[in-house]
């Protein structure tokens, strides 16, 4: 913190294991990234290489070293993933990782139906490489699962090894967890909580008020993913009360 404020709330500190910022990388230049981690690196623990970016973005491995020289995670987004197995390529998909270094992955469903069984034993073979990231929910918008499920499914994949399990939302926030406005499905979001460690989820939430309502409901400490690098010193100033949406919220405290 650059000045002395009274109430701001306890942040966790890097390497956190809660707490989390996720971002979205969706093509940033080698120059961006470093623009990027200068300012915001102190507040990001994991970068996302969005979708299937990776295949088709020049000078991929210069990247992924520049996130590397600074010490932040990256990891290919899970449709990649989904595009390697759906060719029946998951060798070449563990190939491809060894050789750019990443040792953080996504495992997901969400464009490919995939039976979850098969899902939780590429979950347990991937945990041999790295940490995994698996990923619940439907990129269908017309594909709305119970919160019975959605526990299920979560539930079923930390037990198979994933680290965590990140809530589908696509990177616009209207899927998933939120109806196609974006609002936020609260019933399900209270269900889950019931069941699964909140510690343990990451929850996809590109819009600001998607992020002020986990903010609110679980405090400045709670897992957010699919943020766009310039909303990050946005978002941290949100989640420690120094934004209008959540100024009040530490001061009695």
């Amino acid at each position: 913190m650059n000045f002395n404020l009274s109430h701001i709330p306890q942040r966790t500190e890097q390497p956190r294991e809660y707490g989390l910022t996720m971002v979205m990388d969706k093509g940033l230049s080698i120059q961006e990234v470093k623009n990027f981690l200068n300012i915001c690196g102190p507040y990001v623990d994991v970068v996302k290489l969005g979708f299937g970016t990776s295949v088709v973005t020049p000078n991929l491995r210069e990247k992924i070293e520049v996130y590397k020289s600074y010490g932040m995670p990256v990891y290919f987004g899970g449709t990649l993933f989904e595009a390697f197995l759906i060719r029946n390529q998951f060798d070449d998909y563990i190939a491809v990782c060894k050789d750019y270094g990443i040792d953080h992955v996504e495992v997901s469903d969400g464009s490919i139906v995939i039976p979850h069984a098969e899902k939780c034993g590429y979950i347990e073979k991937l945990t041999k490489y790295g940490k995994v990231f698996s990923e619940v929910g439907s990129k269908d918008a017309a594909n709305i699962m119970p919160p019975y499920k959605w526990i299920e499914l979560m539930q079923s994949e930390l037990d198979a090894g994933a680290s965590y399990v990140i809530a589908e939302a696509r990177e616009a926030g209207n899927v998933g967890l939120y109806r196609d406005s974006g609002e936020v499905r609260q019933g399900l979001v209270n269900e889950i909580l019931t069941k699964i460690p909140k510690e343990k989820i990451i929850w996809e939430a590109p819009q600001k008020n998607q992020q002020l309502y986990f903010l609110q409901l679980l405090d400045c400490n709670v897992n957010l993913g699919n943020i766009a690098p310039s909303e990050i010193i946005a978002l941290e100033s949100m989640r420690v009360g120094l934004r209008g949406d959540t100024f009040h919220m530490y001061l009695d405290k």
